[in-house]
């Protein structure tokens, strides 16, 4: 009979069968707001190639603002994963009030910085005054939806981190049937809804973060889980706790931020660079480029699952003192993402214009993107495990050690981008083959880490 004890153990084990019983809830989790992210831009592709270009901007953009709510996500899930290793419950509640807190101060900081700062940035930054107007126009209604999204995302890492992955895909179905529902009916005008075109999808996002948000919390009272683990007892400010969660979350924060700049950086030198790439159709690469980040999503859904999983479980097995399992418990993760990656991009590339043409788009357009998809595939085998080393930095703790790859890797990669597109204006190939650049150094970086145990003293 399982005794009390038994059944509130947080710690962890490192068969397959526990990685896939935390990965595959967050796979799914993560594969209904990507299903959602393409209806979004099924819908969108509707109004032409121009918006669906201004799309790429504007959800590069909006993932560079999300990602301080991802870097918070990925801190607490570790700390409140060690802390289940170690089974002191009673700290994981303190831990989420104060990242709750921590939440809600940041999306407030990343509004002002969309309303102040954005068009700045922009007016300089693009050639199109369309597309730029476009784009403002858009992110200053879709910034909204930051205190939910984020506030969704500091709940999802107390379920990640407390071996409750399972009911992550509850808020996700919800939120993502939502989005799309209101995606076809404020950009079409169905459903008794305005028809708002392109930012009718800023307005659906928006209230689909709203109601993500409320089913995440609502199971957890469901649940009661906010009683077990005493989450709304602990409501004053603690230095100590914010403290270290900010110093854990700081570089996460700094290395996504450096990430997806950069990435906002390259849709902004392939629009520069239109007239190079496509004479005839200078706005075709960036809405070939959109489409291709649509592509990397479809594989990033299991990997990225994968690699939070690394995550909370090198920081759960850690906080039981197991820490010479890490490197047994990474190259089983590391195994099972890339057989179920290769198997993707086997089938990628066997039924690449079946795939392509389900945006909608012209035959032009579909043999214009043939090639970048195939070297976009060959980048996401090596993106399997190397993002897997790297999450395996950061259940350490070591976050310090990732936002320093992250530079480095980042240095690289600029270097790359800005001869291929702005001095030697080579094609669209050459371009997406800087994924592989990327990929290739984050590993490097992140494997001799780990392999040297000098993570081995570090405490959170």
């Amino acid at each position: 009979m399982e005794t009390p004890l038994q059944k509130n153990d947080l710690r962890l084990d490192i068969t397959n069968k526990q990685i896939l019983s935390i990965s595959l809830p967050i796979s799914l989790s993560l594969l209904v707001p990507f299903l959602n992210f393409t209806a979004n831009n099924y819908f969108i592709s509707g109004l032409g190639e121009e918006f669906l270009g201004t799309a790429g901007i504007t959800g590069v953009y909006f993932l560079v603002v999300a990602v301080v709510g991802n870097g918070l996500n990925n801190a607490l899930q570790s700390l409140i994963a060690r802390r289940a290793g170690e089974n002191r419950v009673d700290e994981i509640g303190k831990l989420f009030a104060q990242g709750v807190r921590i939440a809600a101060v940041m999306a407030a900081i990343g509004i002002a910085l969309t309303y102040f700062l954005t068009p700045l940035v922009f007016h300089s930054a693009l050639q199109s005054q369309k597309v730029d107007a476009n784009a403002i126009e858009f992110l200053q209604i879709r910034v909204w939806g930051l205190p939910f999204l984020y506030l969704f995302q500091m709940g999802n890492a107390f379920l990640v981190g407390t071996n409750n992955s399972r009911y992550l895909m509850i808020g996700t179905f919800i939120e993502a049937g939502a989005n799309i529902f209101f995606d076809y009916g404020f950009i079409y005008g169905h459903f008794g809804l305005p028809e708002l075109g392109f930012n009718g999808a800023a307005y659906a996002s928006v209230l689909a973060e709203f109601i993500g948000m409320v089913t995440v919390y609502g199971l957890i009272f469901v649940l009661k889980l906010h009683q077990r683990f005493h989450l709304f007892r602990y409501k004053a400010y603690n230095k100590q706790l914010t403290n270290l969660i900010l110093n854990i979350s700081a570089p996460l924060i700094g290395q996504f931020s450096i990430s997806l700049i950069t990435w906002l950086l390259f849709y902004i030198l392939i629009e520069r660079n239109g007239k190079f790439l496509f004479p005839m159709e200078p706005e075709r690469p960036l809405a070939i480029s959109h489409v291709m980040r649509n592509v990397f999503m479809i594989t990033g859904v299991f990997v990225w699952a994968f690699a939070s999983t690394t995550n909370a479980m090198v920081s759960n097995i850690i906080g039981q003192g197991r820490k010479e399992e890490v490197l047994l418990l990474i190259k089983k993760i590391v195994n099972l993402s890339l057989s179920i990656t290769t198997g993707m991009v086997i089938l990628f590339n066997i039924f690449a214009p079946e795939l392509l043409s389900f945006f909608k788009l012209s035959p032009e357009f579909i043999d214009a993107a043939m090639p970048p998809l195939r070297i976009v595939t060959v980048g996401m085998l090596f993106m399997s495990f190397s993002v897997v080393w790297l999450n395996a930095v950061t259940g350490t703790g070591n976050t310090k050690v990732n936002l320093l790859i992250e530079f480095v890797t980042i240095t690289l990669y600029i270097i790359y981008v800005y001869l291929v597109l702005e001095v030697f204006h080579l094609n669209l190939i050459w371009a997406w083959a800087s994924e592989i650049l990327y990929w290739i150094s984050i590993f490097v970086m992140a494997y001799f880490y780990i392999k040297s145990g000098k993570w081995k003293g570090k405490v959170i």
